[in-house]
Order: structure tokens, then sequence, then C-alpha cells
């Protein structure tokens, strides 16, 4: 993993992240957080994956349901976000659009994918901490705006 930090200024810091063959995203996107004690950050990425875990939040099981990805993908769409959990640690939060070889998509929460040949991400770290409080309907940690929870 390569790190870049582009700008700062008035609390906003804005980083690259360029991950390689081999690293693996939501790993190296928590160890980031973790590194740079983020509290609130939005990103974006572009890229490919060798191979990737997507899964579907299933409502009725409250549960995730997990989607192997065994082949090469495009990752034509990436975003999420980083926020405090219940814990105060830096939580990932990311959903991915993966392109198959013959165009076809396969979208859902990011759990895990192997980069091949680069991820290359664009973090926006912002002044303001967001937390994550435990949903009573759906079991999930959500984002909670401060004055609202």
């Amino acid at each position: 993993m390569q790190t870049k930090m582009l700008a700062e200024a008035g609390g906003l810091r804005t980083f690259a992240i360029i991950l390689e063959t081999g690293d693996e995203a939501m790993a190296s996107l928590q160890a980031f957080a973790e590194r740079e004690q983020l509290t609130a950050a939005h990103f974006s990425a572009i890229g490919a994956f060798r191979v990737a875990v997507i899964s579907y939040f299933d409502w009725e099981q409250k549960s995730y349901d997990k989607i192997p990805v065994s082949e090469q993908v495009e990752v034509a769409s990436l975003a999420g976000d980083v926020a405090l959990d219940p814990q105060g640690k830096p939580a990932i939060h990311v959903h991915v659009v993966l392109g198959r070889r013959d165009g076809t998509a396969l979208a859902g929460h990011l759990t895990r994918g192997e980069v091949r040949p680069t991820l290359e991400i664009i973090l926006t770290e912002t002044p303001a901490h967001l937390h994550k409080r435990i949903d009573a309907e759906s079991g999930l940690a959500l984002i909670r705006i401060a004055d609202r929870v």
C-alpha cells in the first residue's frame, strides 16, 4: 500500500491510497483508518480485483448473504465511508460494483477484495466525528448524527 496526502486545509485532509497486486482492500483501508486515526471520511476508488467477496443484506433474516466472486473483475465503482463504531474505533463501510469480462456487473457490500493489479482510492477526511449506533430494527451499526442520537 502506498499513500500520499494530497491536500490539507481547514481541517480537511485528502489522501491518495494506492493498493497493489495481492493487497486486500478492506484490511488495507482498516489499517489506514487506524493509522491516521480517522473519525469521519468518505472515499471512492477504481481498479480491479483478482477475487472478491461481496454481500447482500437479507432484511428478513437480518444477516448478510455472501457472494463469492472467483474471477478477475473491474472495480467499476467503489464508494464508502469511515465512522466510529459503537466502541469508538474506525469502521469501514464499502459498496462496490464489479464488472465482469462479458460486461455484466455484480454489486453489493464489499467484504473482501484481493487487488490485481491496482486499486486507486481517493479519501477525504472531515474534521467532524461520525458515530455509529446499533439500529434496533435492523441490528446494524448505522451512522447517527450526534444531535439526533
